[in-house]
């Protein structure tokens, strides 16, 4: 087991003031930009209400329309619809993160 070395000239956890550290001055503007862009927001929503409304959805469709009462039929078919959306949420979040590498590197092109 290994020992910290005690340094008298550290403050500890009571002694700390960190009051000073987070208010900014006043010249000082604050940062206040969400830390996730709208867009993305906007997408996670869509999937999120595609994940919810679709598999059941096609459930009751299905159920009495196409497989005439069979709800096994109905509830893998609604199964299937949640892979294909969570395969589409996934090839969507690969493809953004594809272009943000692109426009860096165009970016740094430009910067030669």
């Amino acid at each position: 087991m290994t020992s910290r070395r005690i340094v008298s000239n550290e403050k500890n956890l009571l002694e700390r003031d960190d009051s000073n550290d987070r208010t900014p001055s006043a010249t000082e503007k604050s940062n206040i930009t969400p830390a996730v862009p709208g867009a993305v927001i906007i997408k996670l929503l869509g999937f999120t209400a595609a994940m919810f409304g679709g598999p059941i959805g096609v459930y009751f469709l299905t159920v009495n329309t196409v497989f005439r009462g069979n709800s096994t039929w109905a509830g893998a078919t609604a199964a299937i619809t949640a892979n294909l959306v969570l395969i589409a949420y996934v090839v969507v979040a690969m493809k953004e993160d594809q272009s943000d590498k692109i426009a860096a590197e165009e970016s740094a092109k430009k910067k030669r």
